[in-house]
């Protein structure tokens, strides 16, 4: 078609659009999705089989050398899936379109065929003599409509065309030329998107390639709006969105991915397979499209993401939990969901939800997602297999003060949070295909806040059995009745020495410590007995460790001083996850992880 016309004022004629084969085209976009999942398959084989295989069998410079080359060979198959999966929706979309088109057309056509009227060569429509004149009765004139693409751009002329088949004539031929001019706009359009789908020469794939398949993909599903993302059920539970998905045939999800990697990736209910592979692609998207900024928050996000790129192609080592990207995406703070063990396969998913400043930057990507990697590991000791997931689908609150400072900290966060976790965790337990899969929800700092606003929604979190809160400054609820999973199945983690979990209220940090000037939480902790603070009242209500508040509190270790060697030293809030510093904390989590509740060491209630 591409030959016959040029944009809006295309030579394109409604013969020509009712000639087209649109079989032909879909056909090509057959033929390039199969290069696609040749491409996906042989990427698979490399990282799957042969880096495995060449890293377990052979040592030294040369299969050093060897991995060095099968990893960009892996690069660029990857890029040729992404590509290839383009050209395919591309071709589908057009042909999508030209199709709604013929059908107008052939509608507009048929009409004439039935009135006897005439489509001419050029879309004008001649209609014969009808009706009688006012004066000698005889049948008034017939004549030719030429067609409007947009009547609705023109304005009334106040005639009224005395013949009656003048109307019909005239609605003929401005249907057939929208036809054309709706034909001849998508053809130009998909002309130039297929026109800037090409690789640049050589055998390595760079970042600026990258950033120019970013764009590729974003001007393929602006094209392809209509044809695809319409349907994407984003409204729906994940439930609906489970059994849309297994509705769909094998090449509609192949083009969903190809076209709509960060959403297909980010929908809570479909596959974590899936999930994966579509947040796999989107990386290399997303770190295309931020390679070409020079803003700080975009190098912050950019260099969490190559440390994820990182971590996703290194080879596991016997017995590591293998890695699942479930969720990445650049709004925002940035978001990041990743498990570690597949949550679809696993009897035991653990869910951890970070706190107070964490966003996706290269701290998160080498701490936070540890924290989950080491849980799954100490979890899998125990028997069944066990998934830990390191979910920042949320903007955590930013204080520059870090734990001086809560004034940002305030419950809007969590409550929006919340619920975005408790739709994570109902695709979690959708998703997998065992019948009751063992759920764990945990909240760290702010994180345990945000976990309770999830439980507090009608129903409580879908599917979870235990809530794990650690460092925590409240979770918006007086009593772990109220976090609905019975008060025997939310545990508490609350170390000697975190400063976090002993804040005072809100009231009383305000109006107890103003006088003092110690309106902060380290001062607050220092000086706490200088103000009337029960044993039960922290920053976001009852504290969870308090007897009140009726969890029940496992041991985890001290952590040091909060004053020492001449500084505040606030790291005992952050050794929770750490098999190094608190190995009694992360075997605590584990058991509960695992479904060994009755297993944990506990300490008194506060």
């Amino acid at each position: 078609m591409s030959g016959r016309s040029g944009g809006a004022g295309s030579a394109l004629t409604w013969s020509a659009l009712r000639e087209v084969k649109c079989a032909e085209l879909e056909q090509a976009a057959d033929g390039w999705g199969r290069v696609s999942n040749r491409a996906d398959a042989v990427r698979d084989r490399i990282e799957g089989e042969l880096l495995p295989g060449l890293r377990d069998t052979q040592k030294g410079e040369a299969p050093d050398a060897a991995v060095r080359g099968l990893r960009r060979l892996g690069t660029n198959f990857q890029y040729i899936y992404t590509e290839c999966g383009l050209l395919r929706t591309t071709l589908n979309s057009l042909a999508h379109e030209i199709k709604t088109q013929q059908r107008v057309l052939q509608g507009a056509l048929d009409d004439a065929a039935a009135l006897r009227f005439t489509v001419q060569a050029d879309g004008s429509v001649t209609y014969p003599a009808a009706g009688e004149g006012l004066v000698d009765g005889k049948p008034l004139a017939g004549g030719t409509a030429s067609g409007v693409p947009n009547p609705g751009m023109v304005p009334p002329s106040g005639l009224v065309a005395p013949n009656p088949n003048a109307g019909k004539a005239q609605d003929i031929a401005d249907r057939v030329a929208q036809a054309v001019r709706a034909a001849a706009d998508a053809d130009w359009r998909y002309t130039r998107i297929l026109r800037s789908l090409k690789a640049h020469e050589g055998l390595g794939v760079p970042v600026a390639t990258w950033t120019d398949a970013a764009a590729d993909a974003a001007a393929v599903r602006d094209a392809a709006r209509g044809y695809l993302k319409d349907a994407i059920p984003h409204d729906a539970s994940p439930a609906e969105r489970k059994a849309w998905w297994a509705g769909l045939t094998d090449e509609q999800r192949e083009e969903y991915l190809a076209v709509y990697p960060d959403q297909i990736g980010n929908l809570d209910g479909i596959p974590a397979l899936v999930r994966d592979a579509a947040n796999r692609d989107n990386l290399q998207l997303l770190m295309g499209k931020l390679e070409g900024r020079d803003d700080a928050d975009s190098a912050t996000k950019l260099a969490a993401l190559r440390e994820i790129d990182r971590q996703l192609r290194l080879v596991p080592e016997v017995g590591d939990p293998p890695m699942y990207l479930l969720g990445i995406g650049d709004q925002g703070n940035g978001r990041a969901i990743v498990s570690y063990g597949n949550p679809d396969t696993s009897r035991n998913v653990a869910a951890y939800v970070p706190g107070l400043n964490t966003s996706l930057d290269e701290e998160f990507a080498k701490g936070d997602l540890k924290r989950a990697r080491d849980l799954s590991i100490a979890a899998n000791k125990y028997g069944a297999p066990a998934a830990a997931i390191t979910w920042l689908g949320y903007d955590a609150p930013q204080s520059p003060d870090g734990l001086r400072s809560l004034a940002v900290a305030v419950d809007g966060r969590a409550e929006e949070g919340g619920r975005a976790f408790r739709q994570f965790m109902d695709g979690v337990k959708v998703a997998n295909d065992l019948e009751d899969p063992h759920l764990t929800a945990i909240g760290h700092s702010y994180g345990s806040r945000t976990v309770g606003a999830a439980a507090q929604q009608s129903g409580g979190i879908p599917g979870v059995d235990e809530i794990i809160l650690v460092g925590s400054p409240g979770v918006g609820v007086d009593s772990a009745e109220e976090l609905g999973v019975g008060r025997d199945h939310v545990f508490v983690g609350a170390a000697a020495n975190d400063v976090v979990t002993k804040l005072p209220s809100k009231a009383e940090s305000v109006l107890g410590m103003a006088g003092l000037g110690l309106g902060n939480p380290a001062a607050a902790y220092t000086f706490g007995d200088l103000v009337d603070r029960r044993d039960d009242d922290i920053w976001f209500g009852r504290d969870p460790a308090s007897e009140a508040f009726g969890a029940r509190r496992i041991e985890v270790g001290d952590g040091p001083s909060l004053v020492g060697k001449g500084k505040i030293d606030v790291d005992a809030h952050t050794q929770y996850f750490d098999p190094e510093l608190d190995i009694a904390s992360v075997e605590n989590m584990a058991l509960i992880t695992a479904g060994q509740a009755d297993r944990v060491k506990r300490e008194e209630p506060r």
